[in-house]
Protein backbone atom coordinates (compact mmCIF):
# COMPACT_ATOMS: atom_id res chain seq x y z
CA UNK A 1 0.00 0.00 0.00
CA UNK A 2 1.26 3.34 -0.59
CA UNK A 3 2.93 5.92 1.65
CA UNK A 4 2.08 9.92 2.21
CA UNK A 5 4.50 11.73 -0.26
CA UNK A 6 5.32 15.15 -1.32
CA UNK A 7 4.59 14.71 -4.69
CA UNK A 8 2.20 12.33 -6.87
CA UNK A 9 1.88 11.91 -10.88
CA UNK A 10 0.19 9.49 -12.93
CA UNK A 11 1.65 8.53 -16.70
CA UNK A 12 0.61 5.18 -18.81
CA UNK A 13 3.30 2.83 -20.07
CA UNK A 14 3.47 3.34 -23.83
CA UNK A 15 4.27 -0.19 -26.43
CA UNK A 16 7.60 1.34 -27.39
CA UNK A 17 8.68 1.27 -23.45
CA UNK A 18 8.36 -2.58 -23.98
CA UNK A 19 11.35 -5.03 -24.58
CA UNK A 20 10.63 -8.39 -26.05
CA UNK A 21 9.74 -9.75 -22.70
CA UNK A 22 6.39 -7.50 -23.10
CA UNK A 23 7.49 -5.49 -19.92
CA UNK A 24 8.74 -1.66 -19.71
CA UNK A 25 12.72 -1.92 -20.41
CA UNK A 26 14.87 -0.90 -17.10
CA UNK A 27 15.84 2.49 -19.05
CA UNK A 28 12.77 3.68 -18.92
CA UNK A 29 12.03 3.73 -15.18
CA UNK A 30 14.75 6.41 -15.45
CA UNK A 31 12.87 8.69 -17.88
CA UNK A 32 9.44 8.04 -15.57
CA UNK A 33 11.21 9.74 -12.61
CA UNK A 34 13.47 12.55 -14.46
CA UNK A 35 9.81 13.56 -15.78
CA UNK A 36 8.21 13.15 -12.27
CA UNK A 37 10.91 15.46 -10.77
CA UNK A 38 10.48 17.52 -13.93
CA UNK A 39 6.85 18.23 -12.76
CA UNK A 40 7.47 18.46 -9.74
CA UNK A 41 9.60 21.30 -10.08
CA UNK A 42 7.05 22.86 -12.24
CA UNK A 43 4.59 22.89 -9.24
CA UNK A 44 7.47 24.70 -7.34
CA UNK A 45 6.97 27.18 -9.97
CA UNK A 46 10.39 26.96 -11.47
CA UNK A 47 11.54 25.35 -14.82
CA UNK A 48 14.25 23.22 -15.60
CA UNK A 49 14.61 24.73 -18.94
CA UNK A 50 14.42 28.34 -17.87
CA UNK A 51 17.23 27.31 -14.87
CA UNK A 52 19.23 25.76 -17.39
CA UNK A 53 19.43 28.75 -19.64
CA UNK A 54 20.26 30.80 -16.73
CA UNK A 55 23.19 28.67 -15.87
CA UNK A 56 21.89 26.72 -13.13
CA UNK A 57 21.71 22.70 -13.49
CA UNK A 58 20.14 20.42 -11.01
CA UNK A 59 22.52 17.05 -12.20
CA UNK A 60 22.45 13.47 -10.67
CA UNK A 61 25.27 12.68 -9.06
CA UNK A 62 23.86 9.36 -7.69
CA UNK A 63 21.30 6.50 -7.98
CA UNK A 64 19.96 3.35 -6.31
CA UNK A 65 17.53 1.42 -8.01
CA UNK A 66 15.38 -1.50 -6.98
CA UNK A 67 13.40 -3.18 -9.14
CA UNK A 68 10.16 -5.03 -7.74
CA UNK A 69 7.29 -6.06 -10.34
CA UNK A 70 7.46 -5.33 -13.89
CA UNK A 71 5.31 -2.52 -15.31
CA UNK A 72 3.42 -3.88 -18.57
CA UNK A 73 2.15 -2.03 -21.69
CA UNK A 74 -0.92 0.17 -21.10
CA UNK A 75 -0.31 -0.16 -17.62
CA UNK A 76 -1.09 3.16 -15.70
CA UNK A 77 0.98 4.27 -13.09
CA UNK A 78 1.62 6.55 -10.26
CA UNK A 79 5.20 8.13 -10.03
CA UNK A 80 5.78 9.51 -6.70
CA UNK A 81 8.12 11.45 -4.78
CA UNK A 82 9.25 12.58 -1.11
CA UNK A 83 12.37 15.21 -0.90
CA UNK A 84 15.28 15.97 1.73
CA UNK A 85 18.47 17.49 1.52
CA UNK A 86 21.91 16.64 3.16
CA UNK A 87 24.16 18.99 3.05
CA UNK A 88 24.43 20.28 -0.68
CA UNK A 89 22.89 17.56 -1.85
CA UNK A 90 18.74 17.20 -3.13
CA UNK A 91 17.82 13.71 -1.84
CA UNK A 92 14.95 12.47 -3.92
CA UNK A 93 12.97 8.89 -2.71
CA UNK A 94 10.98 8.10 -5.99
CA UNK A 95 8.25 4.98 -6.13
CA UNK A 96 6.45 4.06 -8.75
CA UNK A 97 3.03 1.95 -8.57
CA UNK A 98 1.17 -0.20 -10.79
CA UNK A 99 -2.32 2.43 -10.66
CA UNK A 100 -4.47 -0.71 -10.93
CA UNK A 101 -3.56 -2.75 -7.16
CA UNK A 102 -0.87 -0.25 -6.22
CA UNK A 103 1.69 -2.67 -6.25
CA UNK A 104 5.02 -1.03 -6.01
CA UNK A 105 6.75 -1.96 -9.00
CA UNK A 106 10.40 0.31 -8.64
CA UNK A 107 12.01 2.44 -6.25
CA UNK A 108 14.72 4.50 -6.31
CA UNK A 109 17.44 7.37 -4.25
CA UNK A 110 18.42 10.06 -6.13
CA UNK A 111 20.84 12.31 -5.31
CA UNK A 112 20.86 15.56 -7.35
CA UNK A 113 23.43 18.24 -7.15
CA UNK A 114 23.50 22.30 -8.31
CA UNK A 115 25.80 23.34 -10.66
CA UNK A 116 25.99 27.30 -11.09
CA UNK A 117 27.81 28.37 -14.37
CA UNK A 118 28.96 24.82 -14.63
CA UNK A 119 30.59 24.50 -11.16
CA UNK A 120 29.25 22.99 -7.78
CA UNK A 121 27.67 25.28 -5.84
CA UNK A 122 24.22 26.04 -3.23
CA UNK A 123 21.44 27.00 -4.74
CA UNK A 124 19.48 29.86 -3.78
CA UNK A 125 16.51 29.62 -6.07
CA UNK A 126 16.31 25.58 -5.24
CA UNK A 127 16.39 26.06 -1.78
CA UNK A 128 13.46 28.25 -1.77
CA UNK A 129 11.53 26.56 -3.89
CA UNK A 130 12.02 23.23 -2.00
CA UNK A 131 12.20 25.11 1.06
CA UNK A 132 8.34 23.71 1.74
CA UNK A 133 9.02 20.12 1.35
CA UNK A 134 12.36 19.78 2.62
CA UNK A 135 13.59 17.85 6.23
CA UNK A 136 17.44 18.91 6.41
CA UNK A 137 19.41 15.12 7.34
CA UNK A 138 22.63 16.94 7.92
CA UNK A 139 25.55 14.17 8.12
CA UNK A 140 28.65 14.50 10.66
Amino acid sequence: MKKQYTFETRMEVRDYECDIEGIVNNANYLHYIEHTRHRFLKTTGLSFAEMHSRGIDAVVARMNLQFKIPLRCDDEFISCLNLHQEGIRYVFEQDIYRASDEQLCFRAKVELVALVNGRLAKCEEYDHAFAPFLQTNEKP
